[in-house]
C-alpha cells in the first residue's frame, strides 16, 4: 500500500510514524501527508478505520489506543481528491497568482482519541501534545477539511472553534453546529439535509412503494433522521414497517459481524414484507449492508447541520474544472443537488454505483426528481420489476380500502363498492357516487350514461295501453251510435237521455285521454294530464250521479203529495253535472295558477335510468284532483246501493252500483301500487287505472241496453217495460 501511495503522489511527502511514546505523552501521528506551501490547507480523512478491541489494562492508558487499524481502500480517493485539487490550484495562476497552497492530511481512524490528537497537531507544530505551542517553522492554517462522519465533524468542532478556524465537511450535517455562539465557522460541500428527504420521497412515490422500512444508526444523528423523515413519509401516505436502530458499533473489516447483528436483531428486519428500505448511515456500513439484505436500490442519507483537520467564504462562487457552479448560500450549505445512484452489487461482494437520476433544488418543486429507469440494475433475484414494496396488495377498481384494527394505515382490506357506487383507480380510500346522468357499470369501476326512462309509443307497453285506449274509445262510439240511432226507444229515453250521451262522450274523451300519459314528457303534456283526466272524470262521474238522483227523485215524486214531483226533469240533473265540473275545474285552475306541473328528471331513484317524468308541481293539489273524483263516485255509490231495489222499470241503479264498485276498486288499489313505483311504471299504473275505471262504467252501465237493443228488440218496446213495473 505504501508503494502504491507513493507511486500516485510523488510530490508528497508521506509519513509513516510508529506508535511510541515519549514520557506520559500520546504517541506520534501514525499516518500523514504533507506539502509544503506559503498557505496550508489542513485536512481530516478517514483512510484507516479502528475496530475496537476490549481494554486489558496491561499498560498505562495513555499508551493503549484500543485500536486495530484496518485499511479502508475506498477512502483513498478523498485524498486523491483533495491533492489533485491543491494541484490544480497551484497549476492555475487566475485563482490564487503568486501564492503557494499546500496542504497537511492527517487520518483520524474514526477513533474519537485520534480525531483530537490529529486536529491539535494540524493546529501547532509541537508534535507533541502540547496545545498552544508552536516550534519550528510556524504553520498558516487557514482552514480544514473534513470529517467524513458527522462523529468526526464534531470532534473536530470541539478545539477548532477555540481558534476560529473555519472548518468544510463534505459529508456531515451535525446538528449541534447550529448554535453559532459556540462552535467555529462550519461550511458544509453537501446540499442541505431536508432535500436529501424530499428526494428519497419522491423517489418512493415514483416506484409506488408504500410499505417502507428504516434502518439507522442509534444516536442523535439517527433520531434527527427520523424526526424530520417520518412525517413526511406520513403526509405522503407512505407507512413505516419497522424502524431499526444499530446499537452496536459495527466492525469495518468484519461482515460476518454484521449479517450476524442483522439476524439476531429483535425486529422483523430481514423477515418484513417491505421490499424497499431506507438506510441512514456511513456509506461502506450501507454498502456491506445492502449487499447481505440483497437490496435492488440503496438509498444514502447524511445527517448533518447549519451554521452561517465567515463573510467572504459566503461570496465565493467559482466553476470548477468540470464546468459545474461551486457556491455557498447563507447557511453555509453548499447550493446543489443530490445524484441519484444505483448501487449494482456482484456475487463477488464488490459493487459499482451508477447514476440513474437527479435531484436539482433549483427547479419547481414536483419536477425536482428525474429518474431514468432504463439505466437501473434490479437485483438479480427479484421476480417483478419494478418490485412491490407494499403491506397488502393494491385494491382494484371496483373496491375501496377498508381500514384494519390496529395496523398503520398502509394495511388495509380491499371492499366491494356498495351499490350505485364505483371506484376507476386503485386504492381508493372510498368509492364515489357516479356524476348525475351516469351509473356503475357491472364491475363498478366505471361510468356509463344512464338510458332515458320513460313510456315511449315504440315501447311493447305503451303498444299495447295505446291499443286498449283506441279500441275502447272505438267501443265507446259504438254505443254512442247505437244509443244515437235508437234514441227514440223507452230504453235509450229512459234515465235523460241526454244524461246518457254526456256519459259516453265523457267515456270517449277519459279513454283517448290516457294517450297523453304516453311519450316523452313535455311541457304541454305535463299541463294537459292530470287536469284534462281530472275534469272528463269528474263529468263522467257526476253524470252518474245525476242518473242515480234522477231514479231516486222519480220514484219519491211517485208518491201522492211528496214535495220532489217539481224536481223531476232535466234540471235538476244537469245542475248536478255543471255545479260538479265546475268545482274540479276550480281545483284545477288553483293547481295551475300556483305550481303547474312541468317536464322534470329524476336521475337518482333508479339505478341505471333517468327517469324522464311531469314533476306534479303540487303534490297537494294532485290529490285534491283524486280525492274529489273519489268523493263523488263514493256519493254517488251509496246513492246508487240505496235505489237499487227501487220498483222501478226505469231503474239502472243496479247497473250503476256495480259499475261504481267497480270504480272505487280500481283507485283505491291505485293509491299504494302508484307510491310504490317508479319511472315509466307509474304512469302505467296511472293509464291502466284510466282505462279499467272507464270500461268498468261502460261495460256495467251500457252493456245490459246494449244486450236489450241489439238481441232483444222485443222487451224494448213501452208495453213491455209497463208490464214489467206492474
Amino acid at each position: 500500500m505504501l508503494l502504491l501511495i507513493q507511486m500516485l503522489l510523488p510530490h508528497v511527502v508521506y509519513e509513516v510514524h510508529s506508535m511510541k511514546c515519549t514520557g506520559n505523552l500520546s504517541p506520534q501521528i501514525p499516518h500523514q501527508w504533507y506539502q509544503p506551501g506559503e498557505i496550508l490547507i489542513g485536512g481530516i480523512v478517514t483512510h484507516i478505520g479502528c475496530s475496537s478491541r476490549e481494554v486489558l489494562f496491561e499498560w498505562h492508558p495513555s499508551q493503549d489506543d484500543a485500536c486495530l487499524p484496518v485499511l479502508i481502500t475506498k477512502f483513498y480517493q478523498h485524498i486523491l481528491a483533495l491533492v489533485f485539487a491543491i494541484h490544480e490550484i497551484n497549476q492555475n495562476p487566475n485563482i490564487l497568482p503568486n501564492v503557494t497552497l499546500g496542504f497537511h492530511i492527517h487520518d483520524s481512524y474514526i477513533y474519537l482519541k485520534w480525531t483530537y490528537r490529529t486536529t491539535l497537531d494540524l493546529l501547532f507544530t509541537s508534535r507533541e501534545l502540547v496545545p498552544n505551542y508552536k516550534c519550528g517553522t510556524p504553520k498558516k492554517m487557514i482552514g480544514v477539511i473534513g470529517g467524513y462522519s458527522s462523529e468526526t465533524s464534531t470532534d473536530m468542532a470541539t478545539l477548532l472553534s477555540r481558534y476560529k478556524i473555519p472548518q468544510f465537511s463534505f459529508g456531515s450535517f451535525e446538528s449541534a453546529m447550529d448554535n453559532p455562539t459556540s462552535l467555529p465557522p462550519f461550511y458544509r460541500t453537501v446540499p442541505q439535509e431536508a432535500l436529501q428527504y424530499e428526494g428519497i420521497v419522491q423517489l418512493l412515490l415514483h416506484f409506488d412503494w408504500k410499505w417502507v422500512g428504516l434502518f439507522t444508526m442509534d444516536n442523535e444523528g439517527g433520531d434527527r433522521f427520523l424526526q424530520g423523515f417520518e412525517p413526511m413519509l406520513s403526509s405522503k401516505r407512505i407507512c413505516v414497517a419497522f424502524i431499526e436502530k444499530a446499537t452496536l458499533k459495527i466492525a469495518w473489516d468484519d461482515i460476518n459481524f454484521l449479517l450476524k447483528y442483522c439476524l439476531s436483531s429483535n425486529t422483523d428486519f430481514l423477515d418484513s414484507k417491505a421490499n424497499a428500505i431506507v438506510l441512514h448511515g456511513e456509506s461502506v456500513t450501507l454498502a456491506w449492508l445492502a449487499t447481505i439484505i440483497s437490496l435492488p436500490t440503496i438509498f444514502k442519507t447524511v445527517t448533518g447541520a447549519d451554521y452561517v483537520i465567515h463573510t467572504i467564504l459566503q461570496r465565493i462562487a467559482f466553476n470548477n474544472s468540470a464546468g459545474d457552479e461551486v457556491t455557498f448560500n447563507e447557511r453555509g450549505e453548499l447550493k446543489g443537488g443530490f445524484d441519484i445512484t444505483n448501487l449494482v452489487t456482484f456475487p463477488n461482494e464488490s459493487y459499482v454505483r451508477v447514476q440513474i437520476g437527479r435531484l436539482d433544488p433549483q427547479v419547481p418543486l414536483g419536477k425536482r426528481v428525474t429518474i431514468d429507469e432504463d439505466r437501473i440494475k434490479w437485483n438479480r433475484h427479484l421476480k417483478q420489476l419494478p418490485p412491490l414494496s407494499v403491506c397488502n396488495d393494491n385494491c382494484k377498481p371496483g373496491f375501496s380500502k377498508k381500514k384494519k384494527e390496529g395496523e398503520p394505515f398502509c394495511c388495509y382490506d380491499c371492499d366491494p363498492c356498495p351499490e350505485g357506487k364505483m371506484s376507476d383507480k386503485e386504492d381508493m380510500d372510498s368509492c364515489m357516487t357516479c356524476s348525475d346522468g351516469h351509473y356503475p357499470n357491472m364491475g363498478q369501476d366505471q361510468c356509463i350514461p344512464k338510458i332515458p326512462n320513460f313510456l315511449s309509443f315504440s315501447e311493447p307497453l305503451s303498444m299495447i295501453l295505446a291499443f286498449l285506449a283506441l279500441f275502447f274509445s272505438l267501443i265507446t262510439a259504438l254505443v254512442f251510435a247505437i244509443f244515437v240511432k235508437h234514441k227514440d226507444t223507452p230504453i235509450v229515453k229512459a234515465n235523460n237521455r241526454s244524461l246518457t250521451y254526456c256519459l259516453l262522450i265523457s267515456l270517449l274523451l277519459c279513454f283517448l285521454c290516457s294517450l297523453l300519459f304516453l311519450g316523452r314528457p313535455n311541457r304541454v303534456t305535463c299541463l294537459l294530464r292530470q287536469t284534462t283526466f281530472g275534469i272528463i272524470f269528474s263529468v263522467a262521474v257526476s253524470s252518474v250521479l245525476a242518473k242515480t238522483v234522477t231514479v231516486v227523485v222519480a220514484f219519491m215524486a211517485s208518491q201522492p203529495g211528496n214535495i220532489f214531483r217539481k224536481w223531476v226533469g232535466k234540471q235538476l240533473a244537469w245542475s248536478i253535472v255543471i255545479f260538479c265540473f265546475f268545482v274540479q275545474i276550480g281545483i284545477c285552475a288553483v293547481w295551475l295558477g300556483s305550481s303547474a306541473p312541468f317536464p322534470d328528471v329524476d336521475m337518482h331513484s333508479l339505478h341505471r335510468e333517468i327517469i324522464v317524468q311531469c314533476n306534479e308541481g303540487s303534490a297537494t293539489m294532485f290529490y285534491c284532483v283524486l280525492g274529489y273524483m273519489g268523493f263523488l263516485a263514493t256519493v254517488c255509490f251509496i246513492v246508487a246501493f240505496l235505489a237499487r231495489k227501487l220498483p222501478d222499470s226505469f231503474n239502472e241503479a243496479k247497473f250503476i252500483t256495480f259499475s261504481m264498485l267497480v270504480f272505487c276498486s280500481v283507485w283505491l288499489s291505485f293509491f299504494p301500487t302508484y307510491l310504490s313505483t317508479q319511472g315509466r311504471d307509474t304512469v302505467a299504473v296511472e293509464i291502466f287505472s284510466i282505462l279499467a275505471s272507464s270500461a268498468g262504467l261502460l261495460g256495467c252501465i251500457f252493456s245490459p241496453k246494449c244486450y236489450v237493443i241489439i238481441l232483444r228488440p222485443e222487451l224494448n218496446r213501452r208495453e213491455q217495460l209497463i208490464r214489467k213495473n206492474h
